[in-house]
């Protein structure tokens, strides 16, 4: 490695100098974003968390349908015609699968207790008024019996001893798995969860969401379960463990699992002059009651998003959009994956389709004050290199220079952070159909658990992420030839600043995977100036990009040379060339769940592991043409350097499960 000399020095300050912005300029001019900032409301959508919150919106259930019809009433309201707001149903029944997706199981239950018989009679939880104190996706059902400690309940060795058969378990496992080794492979006849981690230490009266989640050949062994805080959990515990003989009765009523619908609520607003090209904006309804933040908050600000538009729209305050703006309040992953599967036109400009971008609204609206968090932005990953980026992080230091405040709303400053991708939630459906798609949302102890309530979302924080989505898809739906020229000045100057830190990390690395981070970082930036012209095509605008794209390579060549130590960055070893078979980024537990045991150990031996963000870039790399060397060469360049036979291995797996095949 070398330091950088003075002539490539001297390069980059002249490259620098033209293309990075020494101060913010907005891309939004001061009109739009005064009279979006007047129209959005964060206290309407604060009202709309709260109504969310009502309804247990388990997927697949009788309750996540009240939800969805309470949007769809709402949108109604707003004046969105039976053609610009509608419901799709999508059949779920816990063996339907979309693609390699299984959909859960229908579920509606009445009520549900648990109570202490011996040493004493004491009731400890009940269902509804507690309504994550019952395991998602339990049946009904009645027994008494005693209660045994098995620790974490989720491995074999837990039950090493034990005789849980006819009795409940008590652990602090998660309760899905808790329930698929105690009743289902030990025969308990219930299980008993409670929350065991950091947060418990703290909030000891917290108590944890789970589901049993189960697969398809386990829906008719799927009993019923509860979930406990750690103050009731280590109570039961201690008794448990000085010898008493504990017994606790377990009463259940409803129909519990069932054949039901995922429903979808979707409004459109139709573009004016390219109707066809479309911007999706998303946020997942479902989640237990309560669940304010996750995700009534992204579902409410989507909600007075269609609101706030259709009103200036119908005022002519501002011209309809000149491309279409779609809304989709959708049950997560499974009910995502599901529309999208019944939708194979929804497609990015990759693939030949017209769907240009997405923005996912999960956990939008945390009160900074009381939580201690900060609004993450996600980027899209590098398998789909976007304009996008530049476009909402730029809306986000518009809205930082912005005095955002509402009657009910927090005093806080903005404290936002722009973070490399990552996934778990709903935009990896996106991103896998090449539809550049970034996350708003936050971080914060409540997530899963009864703490998350409607007093810690704040509207003013609502309100700040509704400025930045209507603010980013305006200013796209109808980008003008000035506009877009201005924009590919922004997106070369960031991406100036962003192969300086490149060639930072690259300098850390050895031999060919410095080169190699450095050859992908400026294929990207390349890729992202080029997205432009899916938003605007001139022959200006061409010419403009060029002109920026040309001096990028120059700087990304001359940090190659200062960098590199070799002529080439290319790792040879392996040409089969992987082809998809499904649609949709693939079961989060393939290939390992359709692999024998012996071979899905592979994947727990040191140095083997391959984490979910990796695993759905290495698959969103496969495009018919890329060799599994080249794919291994992106993705380290994305991450870190990942061996060969690692990446080999891994769609081998896949080849072998059925979703993957090689082209040679």
């Amino acid at each position: 490695m070398r330091h950088l000399g003075l002539t490539v020095l001297a390069a980059l300050v002249a490259t620098t100098s033209v293309l990075s912005a020494q101060t913010y300029q907005p891309l939004l001019d001061a009109d739009r974003r005064n009279l979006i900032h007047e129209a959005l409301s964060g206290e309407i959508a604060k009202d709309h968390v709260i109504q969310i919150t009502r309804h247990h919106r388990i997927q697949g259930s009788r309750g996540y349908r009240h939800s969805a019809e309470y949007v769809l009433e709402r949108l109604r309201a707003y004046g969105f015609g039976e053609d610009e707001a509608f419901i799709e149903s999508f059949p779920s029944d816990g063996r339907i699968e979309y693609q390699t997706w299984q959909s859960p199981s229908g579920w509606d239950i009445e009520s549900a207790e648990l109570r202490l018989v011996e040493p004493f009679d004491e009731r400890i939880v009940g269902y509804p008024e507690i309504a994550m104190s019952l395991i998602t996706y339990s049946n009904p059902g009645d027994a008494t019996a005693e209660l045994v400690w098995v620790g974490s309940g989720t491995q074999a060795s837990d039950y090493e001893g034990k005789d849980v058969a006819g009795k409940f378990v008590l652990a602090t496992g998660y309760g899905g798995e808790v329930h698929r080794h105690a009743v289902i492979q030990y025969r308990a006849v219930g299980v008993v969860c409670y929350l065991d981690d950091d947060r418990a230490a703290e909030y000891p009266d917290m108590l944890a969401y789970t589901g049993m989640w189960p697969l398809a050949d386990e829906l008719d062994h799927v009993t019923f379960g509860f979930n406990l805080t750690n103050r009731q959990g280590e109570r039961l515990r201690s008794m448990v463990e000085s010898g008493q003989r504990v017994v606790v009765r377990g009463h259940v009523e409803g129909i519990g699992l069932e054949p039901y619908y995922m429903d979808v609520p979707v409004a459109l607003i139709r573009g004016s002059e390219h109707p066809e090209e479309e911007l999706v904006i998303a946020a997942h309804l479902d989640h237990p009651k309560e669940s304010a933040n996750d995700n009534a908050s992204g579902s409410a600000a989507m909600l007075d998003i269609a609101r706030a538009l259709k009103v200036l729209i119908d005022e002519g305050r501002i011209p309809q959009p000149k491309r279409s703006i779609r809304f989709l309040w959708v049950p997560e992953w499974n009910g995502t994956m599901a529309y999208i599967d019944q939708h194979p036109e929804m497609v990015g400009p990759e693939l030949g389709g017209s769907y240009l971008a997405h923005i996912n609204l999960d956990m939008v609206g945390e009160h900074l004050e009381i939580l201690h968090t900060r609004m993450g932005i996600t980027r899209t990953p590098a398998s789909i290199p976007s304009a996008l980026n530049d476009v909402v992080e730029n809306m986000a230091q518009m809205v930082d220079g912005m005095t955002v405040r509402t009657p009910r709303g927090s005093q806080s400053a903005f404290n936002f952070r722009v973070t490399r991708y990552g996934g778990g939630s709903d935009h990896m459906m996106f991103i896998d159909r090449k539809i550049p798609g970034m996350m708003i949302g936050h971080g914060d102890y409540t997530h899963h658990t009864s703490e998350d309530t409607p007093d810690k979302v704040d509207p003013v924080e609502l309100e700040r992420s509704e400025i930045i989505t209507a603010g980013a898809f305006l200013y796209l739906s109808d980008l003008s030839e000035a506009e877009a020229i201005d924009l590919a000045y922004l997106v070369a100057a960031n991406g100036a600043q962003r192969l300086v830190a490149a060639a930072r990390h690259a300098r850390t690395l050895a031999g060919p995977d410095a080169l190699n981070t450095l050859h992908y970082a400026g294929v990207w930036e390349q890729q992202a100036l080029e997205s432009i012209l899916t938003f605007h095509d001139s022959p200006e605008t061409r010419a403009t990009l060029e002109r920026l794209g040309a001096q990028l390579e120059t700087q990304a060549h001359s940090l190659a040379e200062e960098v590199g130590d070799g002529p080439s960055w290319v790792q040879q070893g392996d040409d089969r060339v992987p082809v998809r078979l499904t649609r949709g980024p693939l079961d989060f537990g393939l290939p390992e769940t359709k692999l024998p045991e012996s071979a899905a150990a592979w994947y727990r031996g040191e140095g083997r592991a391959l984490n979910g963000t990796v695993r759905f870039e290495l698959v969103n790399f496969v495009d018919g043409m890329r060799n599994i060397s080249e794919i291994r060469d992106a993705i380290s360049a994305e991450f870190s350097p990942i061996p060969t036979e690692v990446v080999a291995k891994f769609f081998e797996d896949l080849v072998q499960v059925g979703v993957m095949e090689f082209a040679n």
